[in-house]
């Protein structure tokens, strides 16, 4: 089988000296060369033309989102962003995947982790998985540019009424993995100001980094996007996010419904786990609409079959054909278990049609 052929960004020799011999030592990757910083990476992708590129958030001269930046607009090629746990680097990490990156790693401990073998199937795994979606991912990246993607009509104005009293009247609950921060961004932010329901999200994803994604989406955002606490009451025009680590769940108490977050064993490696999200909505009574968005696996699945004989719940699995992986709305999708299969573009609206119709009025005149 070919190899991967990968260059390798990072400010720290060590560091480009470690990362590289753990992908020489898979066995599946060829290191093509090393770069020291941004300006250096850019002038080798020209030379080299690598497959992948795993590149370092803080580096001098030309930081990891500024490269990013000019390597996505002249030669874009699949990056995976190698990241620090501090909350600078965190934040800028969400931001490039929002910018253009294909997925991201954490180093174990801080910019020099000589412990990198910790992640070593992780990023293997991920490098792998640019690679074979390489040809489609930079299809969509230069339709996107290029303005080529169809776009919906847009929401009119926000929904006219919400209860008074701050209680929800549904859920929408959205699992997604690999491409899933680009894809919320997508999603989130069309949503009307006043929706009456709920929004519990599960994005894979590391501890420190879900708060980074939470502040980013809500900034961009009409409703508002938190990350998750331990019983914290659902409100409408609210989006939680589960926190890196923790599963999520949903408990009635009282006349009201609340997060609750825990520290049990993975389901499928995955904690947050979408499944375990999914089939703790089996006790809430109410309107609810499910989305399963890009990302690699099946996690969700279960917890879709789960719900599959409740009458007030809808379906929805975005479409092959915007997905970075296709993975997790396949294995829906293959379920047999999915009302809708929607663009990553339309998807919000879906959900607000969707609601329309559980709840019986329009969200514009």
């Amino acid at each position: 089988m070919k190899k991967v052929r990968v260059l390798v960004v990072d400010d720290s020799f060590f560091m480009r000296k470690l990362i590289s011999d753990l992908l020489a030592k898979s066995g599946l990757i060829e290191v093509v060369d090393t770069a020291k910083d941004g300006m250096e990476a850019i002038e080798k992708i020209k030379k080299f033309k690598p497959d992948v590129v795993t590149l370092d958030v803080e580096m001098p001269k030309m930081n990891g989102l500024e490269a990013l930046a000019e390597i996505m607009r002249s030669f874009p090629v699949p990056i995976i962003m190698v990241s620090s746990l501090t909350k600078v680097e965190a934040d800028t990490t969400i931001q490039a995947l929002q910018f253009g990156a294909f997925d991201f790693i954490p180093k174990p401990s801080g910019a020099i982790s000589f412990d990198i073998g910790k992640v070593k199937d992780e990023l293997v795994d991920k490098i792998l998985i640019a690679s074979k979606q390489k040809e489609k991912w930079i299809g969509q990246w230069n339709m996107m540019r290029r303005g080529l993607i169809r776009k919906p009509r847009q929401l009119e104005k926000s929904i006219e009424k919400v209860n008074g009293n701050g209680s929800i009247e549904g859920i929408v609950a959205i699992g997604t993995s690999t491409g899933g921060p680009k894809a919320l961004q997508e999603v989130i932010t069309k949503l009307p100001k006043n929706l009456p329901y709920a929004v519990l999200i599960v994005q894979h994803m590391p501890a420190g980094f879900t708060k980074s994604l939470a502040n980013r989406l809500d900034s961009l955002s009409q409703i508002r996007v938190v990350e998750a606490e331990d019983k914290q009451p659902l409100q409408p025009s609210t989006a939680y996010i589960a926190p890196g680590n923790y599963h999520m769940i949903v408990k009635r108490q009282s006349n009201q419904y609340i997060i609750r977050l825990n520290q049990n064993e993975p389901i499928g490696g995955h904690r947050p786990s979408v499944d375990v999200l999914f089939k703790s909505l089996a006790d809430v009574p109410l309107n609810k609409v499910l989305v399963i968005m890009t990302g690699m696996g099946s996690d969700g699945t279960k917890g879709l079959q789960s719900l599959n004989k409740e009458k007030n719940v809808m379906m929805i699995a975005e479409d092959e054909s915007t997905c970075v992986v296709f993975g997790m709305p396949k294995s829906a999708i293959k379920s047999g278990v999915i009302d809708m299969i929607v663009p990553l573009y339309d998807i919000a609206n879906k959900i607000v049609e969707t609601i329309q119709k559980q709840r019986g009025w329009q969200p514009w005149n």
